[in-house]
């Protein structure tokens, strides 16, 4: 079948009811909608339509005013407290126009038809009452994930905020460590040099530069071109075969090891000792 004009693009069934208490009005109705596709509910007692709108997902209501059990207002303002999303309409005759009128204005009642009602005039206020409801449906919807992904931001942001924290700490611990380390090595008792892959001095501490260049400068310097003669012999034949031990001039003890693991040195490492050990 064709989908029926103002029936949603998506296929979604559009559900309407009728509230009357005259039977015979209800069929005239339904005879008017036939032809739009509208899934219908009829009723002729608000009290029932009230239950069925507990338990259906209805778009549209279109109420008579002068009915029994209580008029078209009063269900209709019920309606609103319990269901604010549907669209509600009176169908009535001009006697009660002052009372839907006040209905109109407190937003109980969306619109106001009069009986007698022209078919095609009926047809196209209802269309344009689902059209309302699915636009406000849609509007909820949208705003339903706009919330829902505000609230994702803000979840990974706070946890963007705590991975940055934690590596901040994480950071001063290391930089705190870093300068430990720096003066251990600046001020342990033996001399250790560090010398890089490319064969530059990227390290001395104190007890290096005391006894290998007194008053001179080895950091960022060639190796071979700074350090003594034995120390720069020593890190030739380490380089070259990896040979560890040299004993200067003075009697001490030159060791030389890989610098970083020995699977992945990095450069060459001496170290001073004296001659007694």
């Amino acid at each position: 079948m064709d989908r029926p004009e103002g029936s949603p693009q998506g296929g979604t069934t559009r559900t309407l009811l009728l509230v009357d208490d005259e039977e015979n009005i209800l069929r005239a109705l339904r005879r008017v909608f036939r032809r739009d596709g509208y899934r219908i509910l009829a009723t002729t007692s608000p009290r029932e339509a009230l239950g069925w709108l507990e338990r259906e997902p209805v778009g549209v209501i279109v109420s008579d005013q002068r009915m029994p059990e209580m008029s078209g207002v009063q269900f209709l303002s019920e309606v609103r407290e319990r269901h604010p999303d549907t669209v509600r309409i009176v169908l009535s005759g001009y006697t009660e126009l002052e009372a839907v009128t006040e209905a109109i204005n407190r937003g109980a009642v969306y619109k106001f038809l009069t009986k007698p009602w022209d078919d095609e005039l009926l047809r196209r206020n209802i269309a344009e009452a689902f059209r309302q409801y699915e636009m406000a449906a849609e509007n909820a919807r949208l705003a339903r994930e706009l919330r829902a992904a505000n609230e994702e931001l803000r979840r990974i942001n706070e946890e963007l905020e705590e991975r940055v924290e934690r590596k901040t700490r994480e950071l001063a611990v290391n930089i705190r460590s870093l300068r430990i380390a720096q003066e251990v090595l600046e001020h342990l008792p033996v001399g250790v040099v560090g010398i890089d892959d490319e064969g530059a001095v990227v390290v001395a501490n104190q007890a290096a530069m005391e006894h290998l260049a007194p008053g001179g400068v080895l950091v960022g310097l060639p190796a071979e071109a700074v350090l003594p003669a034995e120390a720069a012999e020593l890190y030739r034949d380490f380089v070259a075969d990896r040979r560890g031990t040299a004993v200067l001039a003075d009697g001490s003890r030159l060791v030389a090891s890989p610098m970083g693991p020995p699977e992945a040195p990095r450069g060459v490492v001496l170290v001073l000792l004296g001659g007694e050990d």
